[in-house]
């Protein structure tokens, strides 16, 4: 089967194995469509004046349906276009008429319009771009620095220096390339496709990264914001012949890697180059637009669902999340976490819930608890595309348990965490205005069914004399109130029938702390740590070590503080702990390299108010070449916090020296959280330091 596609303007290349060969079929007749709806004379006029343009293959007359809640068919216009890149020009060209009487905003309604090239000729040619055969990999990288030097003699080549100078690499590389012979190229920006393909012409040497000449840009770097956060998108590349996948830019290849990748391929169809940047809402979508093309269901160009009239009332009840209860902060012993199995795809499909079941208008009924939302018998859409991921999951992590082969173990996680996190985008996409095949209602719905049934899990296990100490969203944290408490596995038993969802053991912990929140008057809903039973091993949420921006030194701190606590269960030998670690610290032995703080760029530099540290780290970056942009890391050591200029922070290959009060400041955040839950603040750890302190110098005088 084919492993890789290349579209130029007038050829499609589809890339396959024979063996140890690769083997290029190209199709030169393909001209793929989009859809217009409009009224019959509307359409007609269309079609005439399509007839005259060049962009235009053909055109023809269908019936399709375009709407997942379209109870019959309707008459659409098929457009065949001559090239790929010409879908979207044309699209935009029908959207903005302005002719008398057969224009004007909302006139045309245009369908498979923005789907990616490479993913469209698979769906429209039924090409399946699922590899038969092993893939071949080779992975090349370059630090930060050396890329805006263009200094090739850092390149590496698998993980090897391959060269002394530009020329050596350059030919290292080429012999790499035929020796492997890759179908992948596994990359650490794809900005090395320009600068070795540029350096290797400049130098003379025969290089190819393809498997023909030249590379192509497939899209500049960009910058974009989802959900208040603002991201970057980097510039996109193509070889021919090869799948180029930048690590850099590839949230399933730190998640799933090429097994994962390759799993959502099969399920998507969407080639693996598409498939390596895309993000899990856009593969989310694939899978839905490749389960549409089954359904004979047009995808809409710019999706929008109105939201049903509904009373006051509802639009209270409805404007909810899934239901959490407070944490009981402190030190708990013997405690299990409980976890319903993907809580939010299982009630969209044990209880059909999708776009056009929700509030259909086939039927009346009160099925939606507290909203009072009728939902359809007919199977719904969403669960059809959940359903097998579901299954497949579960599947998979049966023959985790069952295999005792570590390699196939591997791989197999790998494929069960990349369906995870399509598990996990899928509720979100229901209320998310952009998603093809979203709509609000049905968001509402899974949260309403969703704090039921915690609700509910909650007194049958307080029945069986349980104490639930915490509970968000899926999981249930849950202690023995009585000697005579119900055996667990009986009760999530009678809870996973009740709900047609099973209710999971997760873990055993021999203790577990809740934190509360900063101002102490409350519990954190997701800040906790716990020392799981039966394993040297332990669980943390949400405090320091588990957020991106903590230095290496000050996380490998704080799991120390809790190893201590764990072995002594009391608040001061944490703090004697602490105190060596902050003696240390201050005498200058840490490396700076595992004090680096690493934080994502916001706006551009000039955009900043005031001097902070991004902000002096940002003019470092400048000073060095490194341009970075609005969604990209930066990272830098703080070296004298007390300055405002950018001598405050040294970027992490510059630094040599650090601010050891600022990150004793972060030493002692760390440790409030650990201690927190035992009633240790920040004031109380620094009172017991000092006094303790004052109290050893006075033994020795």
């Amino acid at each position: 089967m084919v492993f890789a596609v290349d579209i130029e303007d007038d050829v499609v290349r589809m890339w396959s194995r024979n063996g140890e060969d690769a083997v290029v079929e190209r199709d030169g007749s393909y001209a793929p469509s989009l859809y217009v709806g409009a009224t019959d004379d509307k359409l007609g006029w269309l079609d005439d004046r399509l007839t005259s343009d060049l962009k235009v293959v053909r055109t023809a007359f269908e019936a399709r349906l375009t709407s997942l809640r379209a109870d019959e068919p309707a008459a659409v216009l098929r457009v065949d276009v001559e090239r790929p890149s010409e879908i979207d020009t044309l699209a935009r060209e029908i959207r903005t008429i302005h002719e008398p009487e057969q224009g004007g905003p909302g006139t045309y309604r245009l369908f498979n319009i923005d789907i990616s090239p490479k993913f469209r000729y698979c769906l429209e040619t039924e090409t399946c771009p699922v590899p038969s055969e092993e893939l071949r990999l080779l992975s090349l990288s370059l630090s930060d620095r050396a890329l805006a030097n263009r200094d090739l003699s850092k390149l590496t080549c698998n993980g090897e220096p391959i060269g002394e100078n530009s020329v050596a690499v350059l030919e290292g590389v080429a012999q790499q390339i035929e020796e492997h012979d890759p179908d992948v190229l596994v990359l650490s920006t794809a900005d090395l496709v320009p600068l070795l393909s540029d350096a290797a012409r400049d130098n003379g040497v025969d290089l190819q990264l393809g498997r023909l000449p030249g590379y192509q840009q497939l899209a500049s770097e960009s910058t974009f914001e989802s959900y208040g956060r603002v991201g970057h998108s980097a510039a996109r590349y193509d070889v021919p012949g090869r799948t180029i996948v930048d690590w850099s830019n590839s949230f399933l290849w730190g998640e799933g890697r090429l097994p994962g990748m390759l799993d959502l391929v099969e399920r998507s169809w969407k080639p693996l180059q598409e498939t390596a940047w895309g993000s899990i809402g856009n593969i989310f979508t694939a899978i839905q637009i490749r389960q549409a093309f089954e359904w004979d269901v047009l995808v809409p160009w710019r999706a929008w669902e109105a939201e049903s009239f509904k009373p006051m009332r509802t639009l209270h009840d409805a404007d909810r999340g899934g239901f959490t209860f407070e944490p009981d902060v402190g030190f708990h012993e013997n405690v299990v976490e409980i976890d319903f199995a993907s809580l939010y795809p299982n009630i969209m499909c044990v209880h059909n819930l999708s776009p056009e079941t929700v509030r259909c208008t086939c039927h009346d009924g009160d099925d939606v608890p507290w909203l009072g939302y009728s939902v359809c018998d007919e199977p719904g859409f969403v669960p059809s595309v959940l359903q097998p991921i579901i299954d497949d999951r579960a599947a998979l992590k049966q023959r985790i348990r069952e295999t005792d082969d570590p390699e196939e173990a591997r791989r197999l996680e790998h494929r069960v965490d990349a369906l995870k996190w399509i598990l996990v985008t899928c509720f979100g996409y229901q209320g998310f205005s952009n998603s093809k095949f979203g709509r609000i209602e049905v968001h509402e719905s899974i949260n309403a069914f969703a704090r039921e049934i915690i609700l509910d899990a909650k007194e049958v296990l307080e029945a069986g004399g349980w104490t639930v100490v915490h509970g968000i969203v899926d999981s249930l944290w849950v202690t023995p109130r009585e000697d005579d408490h119900a055996p667990l596995d009986e009760l999530t038993d009678v809870i996973s029938r009740e709900q047609e969802i099973d209710l999971e053991h997760e873990d055993d912990f021999e203790w577990v702390c809740f934190v509360p929140t900063k101002d102490g008057q409350r519990g954190a809903l997701t800040k906790y740590f716990g020392k799981v039973a039966g394993r040297d091993e332990y669980k943390y949420r949400g405090i320091e070590l588990r957020q991106r921006s903590t230095p290496e030194y000050v996380a490998d701190v704080q799991r120390d503080l809790v190893d201590t606590l764990d072995e002594h269960r009391e608040p001061e030998p944490v703090a004697d702990r602490l105190a060596r670690h902050l003696n240390e610290l201050r005498s200058g032995s840490v490396d700076p390299e595992k004090l680096t703080i690493q934080t994502r760029v916001s706006k551009p530099l000039n955009a900043y108010q005031q001097q902070n540290r991004t902000v002096a780290a940002l003019q470092r970056y400048e000073d060095h070449g490194m341009e970075r942009s609005p969604g990209q890391d930066i990272h830098y050591v703080v070296v004298d916090d007390d300055k405002r200029s950018r001598e405050r922070v040294r970027l992490q290959f510059e630094a040599d020296d650090y601010d050891p009060e600022f990150y004793a400041k972060l030493l002692f955040r760390a440790a409030e959280s650990v201690l927190s839950p035992l009633e240790w603040d920040r004031d109380r750890i620094k009172r017991y330091l000092r006094d303790t302190q004052n109290a050893r110098l006075t033994s020795y005088s």
